[in-house]
């Protein structure tokens, strides 16, 4: 018989993720590199930027 779900061969769908899922995927990456690199003042420094800038 033919497919006729729609969805590409594979199973997935085309579609995008959702964006917490996306920030689930990134973040271990990314605080594996903080850590590595040393970044920890640099990210203190720009979140307190960004709450200055959002508590206007």
């Amino acid at each position: 018989m033919a497919d006729t779900s729609g969805r590409p061969a594979g199973g997935r769908s085309s579609g995008t993720r959702h964006p917490l899922v996306a920030v689930a995927m990134v973040m271990p990456l990314a605080i594996l590199l903080t850590v590595v690199f040393g970044g920890w003042e640099a990210v203190v420094t720009q979140a307190s930027s960004v709450a200055g800038m959002l508590g206007r």
